[in-house]
């Protein structure tokens, strides 16, 4: 078949799979993202997270990471959530956990699904290879996606469309097949600032600039050891990731509903009692499956000592004792820290 009419089955197929959206772009299409990334990384605002810095060269230009390709495929997959996400915000007794991170691990998920995305691409086009990425490779999805027409950046530095919104996993498969290129979206941010107010801990220096280092999802995924002092407040009871720049973008309001089921249901909203008591055992089994499960029970039970102290909620005050002896040292810090506050002391 022609290459039009493959691109289109290839879409139908991806829609099939349970994609949102699916755009083609260029592997040389995003020239400017080099010089953003490289400026990000040399004010430091990539803060701990070195791979960032170490596979740059990749990363900042993907027809170096793979010179056959001739085309990159991606795809969006919608995890909206079914209610406001910020409204746990308001139980400082509960923990909050970004939607992503509700059920089952995207990284899997999505991979399995283009994976099969990609093999019937093969059946069509015998002799043509793929490479199938989803996060974890030096791939700078966002950029790639905005080039391939599926939205923009937004003033949050996420990806946002018109069909889309922003509560999207994005996944790539590059390809020798030559597939017929859409056109990049257009930035439609216009004067809005709802994001950008919204940041607990004015974590964009200017509208589409991040600086990680005061991100909530970076100093509750990414940060090793004590979360500097300043920030432990503005946490509040969110003890992995943040949803507030995404839940208040307008654009949500075309925003697709996720068809796969496993990203929600497995957590949503635990109580912070329960959360603290959590062995290593018991972590590993309530994690499994879980993108949570990655950072280990001392960094979370760490960000669940800071949510107690923010709580005012001094019944909780039991639980921190055991804690207080973990030898983890950032996960004692943060154990005293929250007894303080609790007591009035901090």
């Amino acid at each position: 078949m022609d290459a039009p009419t493959l691109k289109t089955r290839l879409r139908d197929t991806a829609l099939a799979e349970g994609f949102a959206e699916m755009g083609v772009c260029r592997p040389d299409a995003i020239p400017e993202a080099a010089g953003r990334l490289g400026a990000f990384v040399g004010e430091g605002r990539h803060g701990q997270m070195g791979w960032m810095a170490e596979r740059m060269h990749w990363r900042g230009d993907p027809a170096a990471l793979w010179p056959e390709a001739r085309s990159v495929v991606m795809l969006a997959e919608a995890y909206t959530p079914r209610h406001d996400p910020l409204e746990v915000l308001g139980r400082r007794d509960h923990a909050a956990i970004s939607v992503y991170a509700h059920g089952r691990d995207y990284h899997d998920l999505v991979k399995k699904r283009l994976k099969r995305v990609g093999r019937w691409l093969l059946e069509q086009c015998p002799g043509e290879e793929i490479k199938v990425f989803v996060d974890t490779a030096p791939v700078m999805e966002k950029p790639l996606a905005q080039a391939a027409g599926l939205g923009w950046q937004g003033k949050h530095t996420n990806l946002l469309g018109r069909t889309v919104g922003n509560w999207v996993f994005l996944g790539a498969i590059f390809t020798t097949v030559e597939l017929p290129a859409d056109a990049p979206a257009a930035e439609k941010c216009g004067s809005c600032t709802r994001c950008l107010d919204i940041c607990p801990t004015n974590a964009f220096p200017a509208p589409f600039q991040l600086d990680a280092r005061r991100c909530i999802s970076y100093l509750t995924i990414e940060h090793k050891g004590p979360v500097p002092e300043e920030f432990r407040e503005a946490l509040g009871n969110r003890i992995y990731g943040c949803d507030d720049c995404l839940a208040v973008c307008p654009w949500n309001k075309f925003a697709q509903e996720a068809t796969e089921m496993r990203y929600f249901g497995k957590v949503a909203a635990p109580r912070l009692a329960d959360l603290a008591r959590l062995d290593d055992a018991g972590f590993r089994e309530m994690f499994s499956g879980s993108p949570i499960k990655r950072i280990g029970r001392d960094r979370f039970l760490r960000n669940v000592c800071y949510a107690i102290g923010n709580s005012g909620d001094r019944t909780l005050l039991p639980v921190l004792a055991p804690l207080r002896a973990e030898p983890d040292p950032a996960l004692s810090d943060a154990a005293r820290w929250a007894t303080a506050r609790l007591e009035g002391r901090g």
